[in-house]
């Protein structure tokens, strides 16, 4: 069957990458989404084992509409009991880039409209629609004037990993802290550092890479749970195998905050990601620690232009860069900021660079090699 797996813009590579890993086959990658194919165990594993996709979709109908009635009409002539039982509620979204439609929300609500009226002709009563919770959440995209319905085979984004429960202001999206340490590159060896790691879910996505434990927690409820034809038998056989990966931590994972609630919030996190006692926090000056050692893998996210006043945005990266050629010789540091011309007050040369989006902010993504001595020595 044909899927499709959404993302954050920059990250799509990765993901196809993660895809293969899982045996998709016809891959093809869009923008903020990868199309592949698969059979039903794909569909489960892409949902438990993927930490770079948002939402696992499932198309199953696709028609052209360039206002209102057409849309109505062709979501109409889906066989919707196909798929929705009588006593199943319902929840449908919709993304749009058309010049036909402009607003989502009225899309989602056409889309409802069509599906509620058809099967209250067909069962004499219409299906409840519940936003929070649904049993069967349906997409509706559509891009100039091709539309594409499907169901949502994750129910709740898959961002969402169930561990986050303390944040931070302006906290790191977990699908994109994943997407950032897989880009990096990290062998999962060399001791894992985030010096700035406010309510850790670096390093809560980092722990769970290192013991191969998937993003999710295997007693999520997904959307594929309630679809005719769910196979449970399927299901439990991945998430024994899934199990039987799972090894202990061997590797050291350290955060630090100067912020004293941000500690806490870490430690809140790594303990309901079921890593207490594994990952590391400290509360610590960035400025004033040298405790990170040769060799560490190292992730910043530094505040953002929000936490901090405009005229302190030039001495503060200033200060990074300074504390990063002084302190932390033999390292591999990775900062990702929305302030591209803050990045540049580093004073350093950046062996890699991505663009991607944090949020609704475009983002670059800089490695920097630390060199102990000279390069050219090393």
């Amino acid at each position: 069957m044909e899927l499709v797996a959404k993302t954050m813009a920059g990250l799509e590579e990765i993901l196809a990458d993660e895809l293969r890993a899982i045996g998709a086959e016809e891959i093809e990658i869009g923008q903020r989404a990868v199309t592949f194919f698969g059979d039903k165990e794909v569909m489960y594993r892409a949902n438990l084992e993927l930490r770079t996709a948002l939402r696992i979709l499932m198309p199953i109908s696709r028609f052209r509409a360039r206002n209102e009635n057409d849309l109505y009409s062709g979501v109409k002539r889906v066989y919707w009991d196909r798929y929705i039982r009588k006593d199943q509620t319902i929840a449908v979204n919709s993304a749009i880039s058309s010049d036909f439609f402009n607003h989502s929300h009225y899309v989602a609500l056409k889309t409802k409209d069509a599906i509620v009226d058809q099967l209250r002709d067909r069962w004499g009563k219409r299906p409840d629609v519940d936003v929070d919770d649904a049993d069967i959440r349906i997409n509706t995209h559509i891009h100039r004037d091709k539309v594409t319905i499907s169901l949502d085979s994750s129910g709740s984004s898959l961002h969402k990993r169930g561990y986050r429960l303390e944040t931070v202001e302006a906290p790191i999206n977990e699908v994109l802290a994943a997407g950032l340490i897989l880009l990096s590159e990290w062998n999962l060896r060399k001791p894992f550092y985030d010096p700035m790691c406010g309510s850790g879910t670096f390093l809560c996505e980092a722990a769970r890479m290192a013991i191969h434990h998937p993003p999710q927690f295997y007693d999520r409820t997904y959307g594929f749970m309630n679809w005719k034809g769910y196979d449970g038998e399927i299901w439990e056989k991945i998430v024994a195998q899934s199990k039987e990966k799972v090894k202990p931590l061997d590797v050291d994972i350290v955060g630090f905050d100067l912020d004293p609630e941000s500690v806490q919030a870490s430690l809140y996190n790594i303990a309901e990601a079921g890593l207490k006692g594994l990952v590391q926090v400290h509360n610590a000056n960035f400025f004033e620690n040298s405790s990170i050692p040769s060799g560490a893998h190292v992730m910043i996210n530094p505040p953002y232009d929000i936490r901090l006043k405009q005229e302190n945005i030039i001495e503060f990266f200033k200060e990074i860069g300074d504390h990063m050629k002084k302190n932390m010789p033999g390292t591999e540091v990775w900062i990702i900021s929305s302030n591209i011309q803050a990045l540049k007050l580093l004073g350093l040369k950046p062996s890699k660079k991505f663009s991607l989006y944090n949020g609704p902010n475009p983002a670059k993504f800089h490695k920097f090699e630390l060199y102990e001595g000279s390069r050219k020595k090393s």
